[in-house]
C-alpha cells in the first residue's frame, strides 16, 4: 500500500529513502500538477526550488520534468535559495506556485516539500487537503495529460529578492553606527544573502560555515542556542554587536546579542514589534500564534493596536498580512514577517531587522529588553517537548478536553482553544498544551511574569501530562 502523503503545518517532510523515495516525491509532484492545472488550466507556470540538501538538484529535475508533463512551465532556480526568496519570486513571477524540496531546520537525514500558492504563501488546510486528494487520484488513475511538454525556463529570484530587503531595511543608519555584524547561515540557503547586503553597505561583517554541507555539521541546520558557538567565537574575534543567524531553509531566525547572549525568538518579536511602530508609525495590527509571548499582547495594549491571536502555523499570519491587517506577525518557533513583504516566515529580514535596529537606538538588545520589561512588565516564556506512552498519551488526550478550573494553585482565568489547549491564569502566567500530529509527543509551552513563577509553572505543567 502506498505510504499517505500528508502537509503539515509546513508540508511535507520525511526522511530520504525511507518515506522521501523518488516513487513518493513523483506521487507528491504529480498532485501538485494536478491541484495546479485545475486552478489554472491556461498557460500555467510553477517555480521550482530547493535548499542545499542531498539529492536536491535531482528532485528539482523530477519536478520539472513531471510538471511539464502536465503543460506546466517550470520555473527552475538553479542554486539553492531561501524560501522567503522563492515566495518573492512566486509574487513577482505571477507564478502559479513554488515547489519548493526543503527540510527547513530537520536534522540532515530529512527533506521535505514546502508548496506555496500564487500569492507566495504557504498553503492554507484547503489547498493541502486538495493536493492530497489529487495525490490519491493519481495512485488510483496515474496517466497524466496529452500533448506537448512545456519547455522549462530558468528564474533567479535573488535579485530581485535583494532588492526588496534593499528597500525595507535601513542599511546606511547600520553602516553610520560602525555596527560589526556576524553571521551564520548554518551552511543553508542564506549563504550569500544576509552577508553580502550588509558588505555591499560597507558594514564590517564576517561569516561561518559559508560552504555547502548536505550534513549541516553533523547535526540540524536549526539557530539556536546550543548550535551557535561557532558564531559567538567569530563575534568574538572581530568584536562584532550582534550575531545573526538563519536555518537550513532561511525562514527562521537566531540572534545572538554582543554579549554571547540568546535572545530567544519570543522577545525578537516583541522588541521588532516595538521598533517597527515607532520607527515606521505602523498601527494597523499585530499577530502571533497562540502559543508565542503574550508579552506582545502586553504592547497591543499599550500601543492600542489591535492584535490577532492565530494557530500555530505561519500561513494564518501569512493571510493576514496579505490583508495589510498586521505590522508584524510573528510565532515562538523564530519565524516572522512584516506588512507588503512576503506573506511567509523570512529569517534573512528578521536579522537584518534587528542589525537596524542595534544600530539605531544605540544600544544592545539585551538592555532594549531590560527597557522593555520596565515598560510592560516582565515576561519569562519556555517550551518543552515530552514523550508520551500510549497509555499516558490515550488518557492525557481525555484531559485536553476537559476545562480546568484551577491550574498551579491559581484560578483559570480563561481558556484558549485556538489551537490546543491555553489555559491562562488569574496572575497572567498560561499553559498551553499542543499535541504532534506525527509522533507521540506533547508540546507544553508555558509563561510567567518572573523567573520562580516560570519554575512553579513547569513543573506543574509537566505534572499535570503524567498524573
Amino acid at each position: 500500500m502506498a505510504t499517505q502523503i500528508k502537509f503539515g503545518t509546513s508540508g511535507w517532510r520525511a526522511i530520504v529513502a525511507e518515506e522521501f523515495t523518488f516513487e513518493n516525491v513523483r506521487r507528491a509532484v504529480h498532485g501538485i500538477s494536478r491541484y495546479v492545472a485545475a486552478q489554472n488550466p491556461k498557460s500555467p507556470k510553477v517555480i521550482v526550488g530547493r535548499d542545499p540538501r542531498f539529492l536536491g538538484e535531482t528532485f528539482v529535475a523530477m519536478a520539472a520534468d513531471i510538471l511539464s508533463s502536465y503543460q506546466i512551465t517550470p520555473l527552475v532556480i538553479a542554486e539553492a535559495a531561501p524560501t522567503p526568496a522563492i515566495s518573492y519570486g512566486v509574487t513577482q513571477a505571477k507564478a502559479d506556485g513554488a515547489i519548493n524540496f526543503t527540510a527547513s531546520h530537520n536534522p540532515p537525514e530529512y527533506n521535505g516539500i514546502k508548496f506555496s500558492t500564487r500569492d507566495g504563501a504557504p498553503a492554507l488546510p484547503e489547498a493541502t487537503k486538495a493536493i492530497e486528494a489529487a495525490i490519491a487520484d493519481f495512485d488510483t488513475h496515474p496517466e497524466t495529460s496529452k500533448g506537448s511538454r512545456s519547455k522549462t525556463q530558468p528564474i533567479d529570484p535573488r535579485r530581485m529578492y535583494l532588492s526588496r530587503l534593499r528597500e525595507i531595511v535601513d542599511f546606511d543608519v547600520i553602516k553610520k553606527a560602525g555596527l560589526k555584524v556576524a553571521f551564520d547561515p548554518l551552511w543553508g540557503a542564506a549563504r550569500g544573502y544576509s552577508d553580502a547586503l550588509l558588505r555591499e553597505s560597507g558594514v564590517e561583517v564576517a561569516t561561518v560555515h559559508d560552504y555547502r554541507d548536505v550534513l549541516f555539521g553533523g547535526h540540524a541546520p536549526e539557530p539556536d542556542d546550543h548550535l551557535l558557538d561557532d558564531l559567538r567565537q567569530k563575534m568574538r574575534e572581530i568584536g562584532a554587536g550582534l550575531g545573526i543567524a538563519t536555518d537550513g531553509d532561511a525562514d527562521r531566525f537566531g540572534i545572538v546579542d554582543q554579549d554571547g547572549t540568546f535572545l530567544q525568538p519570543n522577545y525578537i518579536i516583541a522588541l521588532l514589534f516595538d521598533y517597527l511602530v515607532e520607527t515606521r508609525g505602523w498601527r494597523n495590527g499585530v499577530a502571533k500564534s497562540v502559543a508565542t509571548t503574550n508579552m506582545i499582547n502586553a504592547l497591543a495594549e499599550k500601543y492600542k493596536i489591535q492584535l490577532y491571536e492565530t494557530p500555530v502555523g505561519f500561513k494564518y499570519i501569512g493571510e493576514l498580512i496579505k490583508e495589510d491587517k498586521i505590522a508584524i506577525g510573528g510565532e515562538e518557533s523564530a519565524g516572522l514577517s512584516i506588512r507588503k513583504h512576503v506573506p511567509e516566515k523570512d529569517g534573512v529580514l528578521a536579522g537584518l531587522l534587528c542589525c537596524e535596529m542595534a544600530a539605531r537606538r544605540g544600544a544592545s538588545l539585551g538592555k532594549q529588553l531590560e527597557a522593555l520589561f520596565g515598560e510592560v512588565g516582565s515576561f519569562y516564556p519556555l517550551r518543552e517537548n515530552f514523550r508520551l506512552t500510549p497509555e499516558v498519551q490515550g488518557k492525557f488526550t481525555e484531559k485536553l478536553r476537559r476545562d480546568p478550573t484551577e491550574f498551579c494553585g491559581s484560578k483559570v482565568a480563561s481558556v484558549v482553544r485556538i489551537d490546543g489547549l491555553k489555559l491562562v491564569l488569574a496572575d497572567g502566567s498560561w499553559v498551553c498544551y499542543r499535541l504532534s500530529g506525527t509522533e507521540p509527543v506533547v508540546r507544553a509551552y508555558t509563561e510567567a511574569r518572573s523567573k520562580e513563577g516560570l519554575e512553579k509553572l513547569s513543573a506543574a505543567a509537566k505534572s499535570w501530562i503524567f498524573d
